[in-house]
């Protein structure tokens, strides 16, 4: 799951009533600078955790809003990047949308 700070603290309050939403925000923040979490960039008007810190890319589906790893790496687009436009890449985010199986097939 890619949840927002928002659901993350949907979920925690259920167990821990008296925790309050900055606490929630600053431990989320607390992770990522950590490297325990990964931001994904400003979906749906919401910037979504993931907990698979590797580099991989994201897939949102724009009926269902849900965000899927993708996993298939992009041959050559860093040497591409780099010798064409003389960039130096220290990191990355992409994400892709459209529909995704469930969607597609109704």
């Amino acid at each position: 799951m890619h949840a927002t700070a928002e659901q993350v603290y949907d979920y925690v309050v259920l167990e821990h009533p008296s925790i309050s939403k900055a606490t929630v925000y600053r431990n989320l923040n607390q992770m990522v600078e950590a490297n325990e979490l990964i931001t994904i960039g400003n979906l749906s008007g919401a910037a979504h955790f993931d907990h698979n810190c590797h580099k991989h890319y994201h897939f949102v589906c724009d009926d269902c809003k849900r965000i899927f790893d993708v996993d298939i790496p992009l041959p050559g687009i860093y040497n591409q990047i780099t010798s064409v436009e003389g960039f130096e890449i220290k990191d990355h985010n992409l994400n892709l949308s459209g529909l995704c199986r469930d969607c597609k097939a109704q």
